[in-house]
């Protein structure tokens, strides 16, 4: 026998819905253990991904799964296959220009077979800045038209990397800090912190047309309030770390924010990659006063990009 009293208790009682439950959330920042959201005020910090939710950036829109362990499974929005295309296009195009091509070298005592050879007198050949060869054929007497010289393409991204970094506090390197730092947390004094590259970076625009620089950083885990803030950017002129105050050159530019744990990249104003082209300017610098601010950064690749 049923007991009528348990039947109805059951049809009354909620049931759990079937399928994956999700949740939307928007991508607070990229981390190198997924991503921060916000869902409402609150922030979730180093949500887990699928594989499923790729090319990822602050900002985005994703479908989150309900639970105690929340993850991202997939991006929100339009579909991505155009710009992926584009990508794609864009990739194989700078690959291509990578690569010399001739379609076959032969020699022989002989003069060579079939039609449309024209005998050379002398060949000439260079190398240009972006190191590909060029070779030029001097005719007695020219019976075929030559075909013309292809466009020139931009040499490929370089992407240079700091030599050291680290903080300074009160006119000294700090020696407390692993790394850059900026503002304040405990009253001690207002830290700023560098990366230095040397003289790579002029050295990797000497002779070539500078389009773009584009710095790549990541906030630190356990400085600061997790929310975003931003960095306080400015250029320095030093090759190496001075032994004094870490003086500032041309700054701030609030470039990036960042919540905790999230990394980022900014493209650098005009002014500054000619200064850093040059050799006018030679690193970037962080600096801040009190807690608002307060964080570490890691990172500081440089990528610069040309024209042609």
């Amino acid at each position: 026998m049923t007991d009528p009293a348990a039947e109805l208790g059951a049809l009354l009682a909620p049931r759990a819905p079937a399928g994956l439950q999700t949740r939307s959330a928007q991508v607070d920042g990229v981390t190198d253990r997924g991503v921060n959201i916000r869902i409402g005020d609150e922030l979730l910090l180093d949500i887990p991904c699928s594989e499923g939710y790729r090319n990822r950036k602050a900002g985005d829109w994703v479908a989150v799964t309900k639970g105690a362990r929340p993850v991202v499974v997939w991006r929100l929005g339009d579909d991505p296959g155009e710009a992926t295309e584009d990508e794609i296009r864009e990739i194989a195009a700078d690959t291509a220009s990578d690569i010399q091509v001739v379609r076959a070298v032969t020699w022989g005592t002989a003069a060579p077979s079939g039609t449309g050879w024209q005998a050379g007198t002398t060949v000439h050949a260079r190398k240009t800045a972006a190191g590909k060869v060029e070779l030029y054929v001097q005719l007695s007497s020219e019976t075929d038209p030559s075909p013309p010289v292809p466009p020139g393409r931009a040499p490929s991204p370089i992407t240079v990397t700091p030599n050291s970094s680290g903080s300074w506090r009160n006119g000294r390197p700090d020696d407390y800090a692993s790394g850059p730092m900026q503002g304040d947390w405990t009253g001690g004094g207002d830290r700023r912190g560098a990366w230095f590259y040397g003289g790579k970076i002029a050295a990797a625009c000497a002779g070539k047309s500078v389009s773009s620089m584009s710095v790549a950083l990541t906030r630190s885990r356990g400085s600061g309030s997790n929310d975003k803030r931003p960095l306080h950017l400015y250029l320095h002129g030093y090759q190496s770390e001075p032994a004094g105050q870490l003086n500032l050159g041309d700054g701030p530019e609030e470039l990036l924010r960042l919540s905790v744990g999230a990394r980022g990249t900014t493209a650098l104003p005009t002014s500054w990659r000619t200064a850093l082209a040059s050799g006018a300017a030679r690193g970037l610098a962080i600096y801040a006063r009190g807690r608002t601010d307060y964080m570490a950064v890691t990172g500081g690749a440089i990528t610069i990009r040309f024209s042609a």
